[in-house]
């Protein structure tokens, strides 16, 4: 039986979503597609939106208006899922070596690899939703005749993978991990945790700064959250629809939120 103690301390580590305000996201824009064919992170500055490809570890940096591509290079990354800007270097989720890599911005020049926080493999609790595939992906093929459909849920022994999203702010660095299902803010000098809060499932993706406030993209639930990152707390809820591409890596700039699907698409919405 779990103790007093231990269930206190679940019981404030899981977000209470009943209460949280939810809106509809309103009218989304498919603005152009990916320089590569699966983006998986997001990161927007005033030079252009940065891309990370999931698939070939590329990264690119793009107009906004068309996705011309700016500059585009190899990186050391491995299936990344996250991309930021310290106004100096690129920060990389490298998901699949459970590593965050600070990278030259201008080549791809890995300068510095770190371990990840809370990496491993992402489990499943009763309430989680299930997994999301995107609407323009095509359908998949049926199972061969005489053959079982696959499970729901895979629980055979697996590798573990790393971080999500990425975002730098006043000299520290957030990242969305998804098998620990927490945002940390980590001082990248001595790679030190100073905060750490839960998210909302098991499938936290892009995070993006409006203001004081910190959202994250949640890919299975196909929404967005906005926290507020001095306690943690969910305070706001957008709901994606169903026919909506699915947010992989997201980004703000001036009350715009930019997010991808890893099918190939970049899109955005007003906040």
């Amino acid at each position: 039986m779990m103790a007093r103690r231990q269930f206190l301390a679940f019981m404030a580590a899981t977000p209470v979503m009943s209460k949280v305000p939810v809106r509809d996201a309103g009218r989304v824009e498919v603005v152009f597609k990916s320089p590569g064919p699966h983006p998986n992170g997001l990161q927007a500055t005033q030079d252009g939106l940065w891309i990370i490809d999931g698939d070939n570890g590329r990264a690119f940096l793009v107009r906004y208006e068309d996705g011309k591509v700016l500059r585009g290079f190899d990186t050391d990354c491995v299936k990344p899922s996250g991309i930021t800007y310290d106004g100096e270097a690129i920060w990389m989720a490298s998901t699949y070596s459970r590593e965050i890599i600070r990278a030259d911005a201008t080549n791809g020049t890995t300068m510095a690899k770190h371990f990840t926080p809370g990496a491993g493999v992402i489990y499943r609790m009763p309430s989680d939703a299930p997994h999301r595939q995107s609407p323009l992906s095509p359908p998949p093929e049926p199972a061969p005749s005489g053959q079982p459909a696959p499970a729901a849920y895979d629980s055979s022994p697996r590798d573990g993978t790393g971080a999500h999203g990425l975002e730098w702010r006043d000299g520290k660095l957030w990242v969305a991990v998804p098998p620990s299902r927490m945002i940390y803010r980590i001082d990248p000098e001595n790679w030190i945790v100073e905060q750490r809060f839960p998210t909302s499932g098991n499938r936290p993706h892009g995070i993006g700064w409006d203001g004081g406030d910190l959202w994250c993209a949640d890919t299975n639930q196909n929404a967005f959250f906005k926290h507020d990152p001095g306690t943690g707390e969910i305070v706001e809820r957008i709901q994606l629809g169903d026919e909506d591409p699915v947010p992989h890596g997201m980004s703000i700039r001036d009350g715009v939120l930019w997010y991808c699907d890893d099918v190939g698409v970049v899109c955005r919405m007003e906040i």
